[in-house]
C-alpha cells in the first residue's frame, strides 16, 4: 500500500490597484502666461509670455495626485512696447541672459470645490525659488479636437510680491509714489494636449 500526501497550496493573487494616471503635454500654441502690475500706482500694465512647454500628469481618480510642471522662456515676453520689453530683459529685471527661465513645479493639489483646485507648488524667477499657491479653474472635461487628439485645459491665477524674487528696480515718480507696483498678478491659460 502507498501512502500519498497531496499539498494544497493556497495562492492569492495580490491585485495592484489600477492607475488612472495620464501624461499631458502644454500645447505652446494654444497656451499663454500673462501678467499684470501697477504702472505710475494708477493702471495696470499687461504683459505675456509666449513660449510655454510643460507636463500634466493627470489622476483622474483622484485629481490631488496629479502633478504639473511648466518652464517659460523669459526672453519671450511682451508687452506691446519694444522699448519696455528690452527694460525687462535687461539686468533691471528678469536678466533673461542670465536666467532664461521662469519655472514652476507643484508640490501638492488639493479640491476646492467641482472645477477649482488649489496647486501649490516652487516658482523659479531670476533664480529665486518661492513657495506659491495657484487658484485654478479647471481641468476641463477632455476633448477631441478635429486631428484626433484629446484635450484638456486650464486657468490658473496667482500674486506674488516681485521683490520676493529679486526684481527691485524702480523709480521714484515726482509725485510721491512708484513708478512699477511690487504686485504681479500672474494667470496661466493652459491646453494640454494627451501624450
Amino acid at each position: 500500500m502507498t501512502n500519498t500526501t497531496t499539498t494544497t497550496t493556497n495562492t492569492t493573487a495580490t491585485t495592484l490597484p489600477q492607475t488612472s494616471t495620464t501624461t499631458w503635454n502644454i500645447d505652446p500654441a494654444h497656451s499663454m502666461a500673462e501678467f499684470k502690475v501697477k504702472h505710475m500706482m494708477i493702471a495696470n500694465v499687461k504683459g505675456q509670455f509666449s513660449k510655454v512647454s510643460g507636463a500634466l500628469s493627470l489622476d483622474e481618480a483622484d485629481l490631488a495626485n496629479s502633478r504639473v510642471e511648466a518652464t517659460i522662456e523669459a526672453a519671450s515676453i511682451h508687452t506691446r512696447d519694444e522699448q519696455r520689453d528690452a527694460h525687462l530683459k535687461s539686468p533691471d529685471f528678469f536678466d533673461v541672459e542670465k536666467f532664461p527661465t521662469l519655472h514652476f513645479k507643484s508640490k501638492g493639489i488639493s479640491i476646492v470645490r467641482d472645477g477649482e483646485l488649489s496647486v501649490e507648488g516652487d516658482l523659479t524667477i531670476h533664480g529665486v525659488t518661492r513657495k506659491v499657491r495657484f487658484s485654478v479653474e479647471g481641468p476641463t472635461p477632455p476633448a477631441k479636437d478635429p486631428w484626433g487628439n484629446t484635450r484638456v485645459a486650464v486657468s490658473a491665477t496667482t500674486k506674488i510680491n516681485r521683490k520676493d524674487f529679486g526684481l527691485t528696480w524702480n523709480a521714484a515718480l515726482e509725485t510721491g509714489g512708484i513708478l512699477v507696483g511690487d504686485e504681479v498678478t500672474i494667470t496661466l491659460d493652459v491646453e494640454f494636449v494627451k501624450a
